[in-house]
């Protein structure tokens, strides 16, 4: 379905980048390094491997799909009911990431930079801008994606290569210090940004030519780059005991960028790669909603029943404990976001299995 106007599939290349880059780059971190330590980086390669099976899953839910929107494919298999209880069960889940997102980049925000500016309104003015964008269409999420992305690149490159100088690569050793198990448990945390590529399925009808496993493979290596490279510096750089002790460690090696002797203090910067990663998963994340709900296209419904369902499941999380939303976030929302996906997976493929015609029509 060639559509004029559709996105290519480097555009949702670029899209994976900033959408599950900003979650393997950054949320993931902390619970990796609570869990598996020294060993965190062999739990992000084993992840890796393993979901590449998986892979071709998608590839094959997407040409049985003949790359239609989903609920319009499900439709013709299961009928009206059941497609209706899917939409409206996935949609749910995916404002509930889209919400911890929010909560994460906020509660980021008031502890290192704006710790007296009023939480209520930043919450406001983020919600309305990630609420505008989701409004508006996909290939101008794509533009904007494309904009923020060139900058969100180069600075990654600058911190990494500037904070060389204070990597002590022996860090990484011993290999297995506490044996096979903790890695392997941990694998679930890199796993669930890394299932997060189901989500360019929901907007498989807006994109140019059909997915390859190729373009799913590299999008898999370049997440798995984004998660290994922060993860890699906060142990080389601070110790794994250190590093499992920071809530933000992706941050806090900015704080150790220093260029000879009078620049140093670098670590805002940090604000544009975070707040822009952000806008653009929160965005985009809302604008698949916006589909499943069937409020695409219809600003008014969007920001009456969308806008503040998000904004005030957004403030919610801040009358939660600060340790319990990192509990929460952690323990529970990481594993069960793979876990959902993992179903989700199984359901469409098992969707896929099924002829045209074999279900009736609820």
């Amino acid at each position: 379905m060639n559509k004029a106007g559709s996105i290519s599939i480097l555009h949702v290349i670029f899209l994976s980048m900033t959408v599950i880059g900003l979650k393997n780059h950054v949320t993931i971190i902390p619970s990796l390094l609570v869990h598996a330590g020294r060993d965190a980086w062999m739990s992000v390669f084993i992840a890796a491997v393993t979901m590449i099976p998986w892979l071709f899953l998608l590839v094959y839910i997407h040409r049985s799909s003949k790359q239609v929107s989903l609920t319009d494919w499900l439709h013709t298999k299961i009928g009206n009911v059941p497609t209706a209880i899917f939409r409206y069960v996935t949609a749910l889940f995916f404002l509930l990431m889209a919400v911890f997102t929010m909560g994460e980049t906020l509660q980021w925000i008031k502890s290192t930079f704006l710790p007296e500016s009023p939480l209520v309104l930043m919450i406001l003015i983020y919600s309305i801008l990630c609420i505008f964008l989701a409004s508006t269409n996909l290939q101008t999420i794509v533009m904007v994606n494309v904009v923020v992305l060139f900058w969100v690149v180069v600075l990654g490159f600058f911190v990494a290569i500037t904070n060389i100088q204070v990597k002590d690569y022996s860090l990484l050793r011993p290999f297995f210090e506490h044996g096979f198990k903790p890695i392997i448990s941990s694998t679930v945390y890199p796993a669930s940004g890394f299932i997060e590529l189901l989500l360019f399925l929901f907007i498989q009808q807006n994109v140019k030519g059909r997915f390859r496993w190729y373009h799913y493979a590299a999008m898999l290596f370049i997440l798995h780059s984004l998660t290994m490279g922060p993860l890699v510096g906060a142990i080389t750089e601070f110790g794994p005991h250190e590093a499992a002790k920071q809530r933000f460690p992706a941050y806090e090696e900015w704080g150790l960028v220093s260029i000879g002797r009078f620049i140093q203090h670098l670590d805002f910067l940090s604000i544009y790669q975070w707040l822009s990663g952000a806008f653009i998963r929160v965005s985009f994340i809302l604008y698949i909603v916006t589909d499943l709900l069937q409020m695409k296209g219809d600003r008014i419904r969007t920001w009456r029943i969308l806008g503040p369902a998000f904004l005030f499941l957004s403030l919610s999380l801040f009358l939660i404990n600060e340790h319990i939303f990192l509990k929460i976030k952690g323990d529970y929302l990481l594993i069960a976001t793979f876990f959902f996906m993992l179903l989700l997976t199984v359901f469409l493929t098992f969707m896929a299995l099924i002829k045209k015609g074999a279900a009736k029509e609820v």
